[in-house]
């Protein structure tokens, strides 16, 4: 069973076509739009490792090509040792610490320069009841939970516009702009859901309001719900390409509950 991947549009395009596959527990659906509708490239590409007790994803929605993704990719693959060294301590912090290193290098920030366009880019690690995040741009990653969904809570990160790596590059700039945090996961089924913008800004909207997610997630295996989500944008005629990264994780441990609420 394979735990390590990575995939670039401008590898395979699977333009009118959908793909949906495993790497280990974890799903990478794929679609790169319809010709129809104007498709002619798709320049999406994540990577995926999987450890015994945690997850690494990355997602990216590169434009006017495919380089500075892959220019993050071959990065990331450079730094898969040390990086899951770092996976295996305490915390985010240092993980946190050495991708901003990374990115900020003097040798990748020149790589960038030599690019043709920029990428969002977003990073997740999940290890043991809690997930860490990382975004450039606006690519989403949810977290679908009872306990989350009975109070409207879904997206960890906001999607952020004008925020790129590559040739226009926000850790090239005096004061670098990108987010991160954690999130505890709940005890019981945590569904970690990861896209690009092509599901969101698809024609009609059938995956803006996060609910319509959950509820093709809840009744089906994670497999057949991406390949349900794919099917219905190829059918509204989406232009962009989408790329989804999703697992289920089932926590053993009590989140946090409010001190005057007695435990079940």
């Amino acid at each position: 069973m394979r735990n390590r991947f990575s995939w670039v549009g401008s590898e395979r395009d699977f333009i009118d076509e959908k793909n949906v596959c495993s790497i280990d527990r974890v799903k990478v659906g794929r679609f790169g739009g319809n010709s129809s509708a104007g498709q002619y490239k798709n320049e999406d590409g994540c990577i995926v490792w999987v450890g015994e007790n945690w997850e690494f994803a990355a997602i990216l929605d590169a434009h006017y090509s495919a380089e500075s993704a892959e220019l993050i990719i071959r990065t990331l693959d450079e730094f898969h040792h040390e990086l899951i060294r770092l996976i295996a301590k305490p915390g985010f912090h240092d993980l946190q610490e050495k991708l901003l290193s990374i990115f900020q290098s003097d040798k990748f920030l020149d790589q960038c320069k030599k690019v043709k366009g920029e990428t969002a880019c977003l990073i997740c690690i999940r290890k043991d009841n809690y997930l860490w995040w990382f975004s450039v741009g606006d690519c989403v990653v949810y977290v679908f939970h009872p306990d989350f969904i009975a109070l409207d809570q879904f997206q960890l990160n906001q999607r952020q516009f004008y925020e790129w790596i590559g040739q226009v590059n926000t850790f090239d700039k005096a004061v670098p702009c990108f987010s991160s945090g954690i999130r505890e996961l709940r005890k019981g089924v945590n569904r970690i859901f990861m896209t690009t913008d092509g599901l969101l800004e698809c024609p009609g909207e059938p995956y803006s309001n996060p609910i319509d997610l959950v509820k093709k997630m809840d009744g089906e295996q994670l497999e057949d719900a991406f390949s349900l989500i794919l099917t219905k944008i190829e059918k509204n005629n989406v232009r962009d390409s989408t790329t989804m990264i999703g697992w289920t994780v089932n926590i053993s441990q009590q989140g946090s509950i409010p001190s005057d609420v007695v435990e079940n």
